[in-house]
């Protein structure tokens, strides 16, 4: 009973440090409704979390639990990159040789490049957060020291849950449960807020990776419900049983930013009408237009959007 009674106070203090290194919370209990409204009938389990950075009004809904980061794990993989890149370990203009060696099967640009083929490190860096390729990933992750240096560098940032799993020693177990790695909500959009206040690894870097952020190729769920004109810096997961989305949106009436995860789903399809892509589209329509209720713009209808 003692050792269980100890156990219980570590899992305690440890989900208090998940929290103190961010700020503290002010509810939006009107804005919660409006969102809890979105996943009543969900089939799944998930977690959103939203902040308004200038007025610090937050949403909560299950933002401390742990969800998979899919292809979102690509954000702290490019932080890993900009630190070797301020050590001079690594030359963000270098041209870096392909080797066959390095591809991940699957629709990359990266992937296409012939052996002893040359393409600069900044270039890989972009098709890895734009298009989200994952072969471009892979070689990023292990240019940046493998999952123990970025998992380090999450650490002394103060990101408690946020790791990468695959191909890191001592992360079996949770790669077994989440992947690639694992975050959860309030975390992965308090990275991207760090990196946009110009924190994270140092100015440049953060303004470096702000710019990668906001060219993203996959904008058909929560940035299609925002004008095309505002920008907005994202990243985008998906697995079979997990839709996700963390958006920092610079817009008119202050930045706000939101990630939505979803695991567990009952649909694994990967059509538009997922049931994971059309809540990150409900959430995302109902945030522009709570925040900018003034704004004069419409989301494309849902049946013209995809040709």
């Amino acid at each position: 009973m003692k050792k269980l009674f100890l156990l219980i106070i570590v899992i305690s203090l440890a989900a208090g440090q998940t929290n103190s290194t961010f700020p503290s919370s002010k509810p939006d209990r009107i804005l919660e409704k409006k969102l809890r409204e979105l996943v009543k009938d969900f089939k799944g389990d998930y977690g959103i979390y939203v902040r308004h950075l200038r007025t610090g009004k937050t949403v909560e809904i299950n933002a401390d639990s742990l969800f998979p980061t899919a292809s979102m794990v690509k954000v702290p993989i490019m932080t890993g990159i900009f630190d070797k890149v301020e050590k001079g370990e690594l030359k963000y203009d270098s041209a870096l040789v392909f080797r066959d060696s390095l591809i991940y099967p699957g629709d990359d640009v990266v992937g296409t490049l012939k052996d002893s083929g040359r393409i600069s490190l900044s270039k890989v860096v972009l098709l890895m957060i734009t298009t989200s390729d994952n072969t471009a990933s892979l070689w990023c992750q292990l240019m940046a020291g493998t999952g123990l240096h970025i998992n380090q560098i999450m650490e002394e940032n103060g990101f408690k849950v946020t790791r990468v799993n695959s191909r890191t020693p001592g992360r079996e177990t949770m790669r077994s449960l989440y992947g690639w790695g694992v975050t959860s909500p309030r975390e992965m959009a308090e990275l991207v807020v760090r990196i946009r206040e110009g924190k994270m690894i140092s100015p440049w870097a953060s303004e470096r990776m702000y710019r990668n952020l906001a060219r993203i190729y996959w904008d058909g769920e929560a940035l299609s419900e925002i004008p095309p004109y505002v920008h907005a810096a994202s990243k985008q997961g998906a697995v079979d049983q997990s839709k996700s989305e963390v958006v920092l949106v610079n817009a008119p009436g202050g930045d706000y930013v939101f990630c939505v995860i979803t695991k567990n789903q009952q649909d694994t399809s990967w059509v538009n009408e997922n049931e994971g892509y059309v809540l990150l589209r409900n959430v995302s329509r109902t945030l522009w237009q709570y925040f900018e209720p003034k704004s004069k713009w419409k989301p494309m209808p849902e049946s013209m959007k995809y040709h």
